[in-house]
């Protein structure tokens, strides 16, 4: 039976790897059919909004999406697409596996012993959004608030982000980690945050952690403060297993374990919920090379593998990896982040380097 997938290109060079990917699926022969809906900062003017309505209608409908990356302006414009996506579908899990395809250049020592889970809890913490302006010369009911029933006065020029962080958010988060290390033959799972400075945010989601952990005695837990675990991840990356962590350190730790194996490239990411699914390649939409055929398409490829297992189509899921590792490890036709010093073959493009991942498709 024909499964739908709702895909967003995204933009800047997102089109370019959504052409590579709907590539590869043909040639694995899934039978999918793709619903294309276009988001982010190329439909603004049009629709007035980078995440029309139609675009959640269709991911509602089809309960799977592959996304591109999409633009978000920094310190102004139009809040994440991603945020809105993960808030309004209550995509609460992100999962970020971190792991090295030998052929990818890596300045850690022995980077083929990595092998990363990272699980983000993906709707609270400063990530929600609640925010307050700088308001001088007009009056600021929350700093008023905070001076009258605190005694905590700041300058009206002070903007400020609040921290909301939940014991049922921290304990479905770290539950699902505990059951994602279940079903994938995990041994360890360690859970991530700053508990001695914000005791009431970060503790309540540490007490969370070690509550939950107790309902899964056949694994090993651990707590680490989230700057002790930014010096463990450079060291001893080996060391770890799968890691849970809040919002904003999980964003922050993904992109710090991606730079260990190799970098945004080949880090796939997945936002799970209980009714949905998107999965996206999770580096940016680099505007600076739209269009010119240079971007490496591994990370929403390796974001397709997710998805295939997630669906249950494990045997589409290990040819398209298998293809995307062997491509990368002989080196012949890669794009240029991936091309070693010493390699005598030139980088390839976009294009070409899905080709090549095709061809390795109906080889196997």
């Amino acid at each position: 039976m024909s499964q739908t997938i709702t895909l967003i290109p995204g933009d800047g060079v997102g089109p370019e790897i959504a052409d590579v990917v709907q590539q590869c699926v043909a040639a694995l022969d899934v039978d999918i059919e793709w619903d294309i809906q276009h988001a982010g900062a190329a439909v603004i003017e049009k629709e007035s909004t980078p995440l029309p309505d139609r675009v959640l209608d269709s991911i509602k409908k089809n309960k799977i999406a592959l996304k591109g990356p999409v633009e978000t302006p920094v310190g102004k414009g139009f809040r994440s697409v991603n945020v809105r996506l993960r808030q309004d579908l209550d995509l609460y899990a992100c999962v970020r596996p971190c792991k090295y395809y030998d052929g990818v250049k890596s300045r850690i020592t022995d980077p083929e012993s990595i092998d990363l889970i990272i699980v983000r809890e993906n709707t609270e913490d400063l990530y929600a959004g609640i925010e307050f302006m700088d308001s001088c010369g007009e009056e600021a009911p929350f700093l008023k608030f905070l001076k009258e029933q605190k005694g905590i006065e700041l300058g009206c020029d002070t903007g400020i982000s609040i921290k909301p962080i939940s014991i049922s958010g921290s304990e479905r988060i770290v539950t699902f980690a505990f059951e994602y290390a279940k079903k994938h033959g995990r041994k360890k799972v360690t859970a991530i945050d700053k508990a001695n400075i914000m005791k009431y945010s970060d503790g309540l989601f540490m007490r969370a952690a070690e509550a939950v952990s107790r309902r899964y005695p056949d694994f090993i837990y651990e707590h680490k403060l989230v700057d002790n675990m930014c010096m463990q991840l450079v060291q001893y990356p080996e060391k770890y297993d799968v890691l849970v962590l809040p919002n904003l350190y999980g964003d922050i730790i993904s992109d710090l374990a991606a730079g260990i194996i190799g970098g945004l490239g080949v880090a796939p990411g997945a936002n799970v919920g209980y009714d949905y699914a998107v999965f996206e390649a999770t580096h940016g939409s680099a505007p600076d090379i739209a269009g010119q055929n240079k971007v490496n398409p591994s990370g929403i490829l390796l974001s397709t593998v997710l998805m295939f297992k997630y669906m249950g189509l494990s045997d589409a899921a290990e040819r398209l990896e298998r293809s995307i590792a062997a491509v990368i490890r002989e080196g012949k036709h890669v794009t240029a982040d991936l091309k070693k010093a010493d390699s005598p073959h030139a980088p390839v493009g976009t294009r070409e380097m899905g080709n090549a991942v095709v061809e390795k498709i109906n080889s196997f």
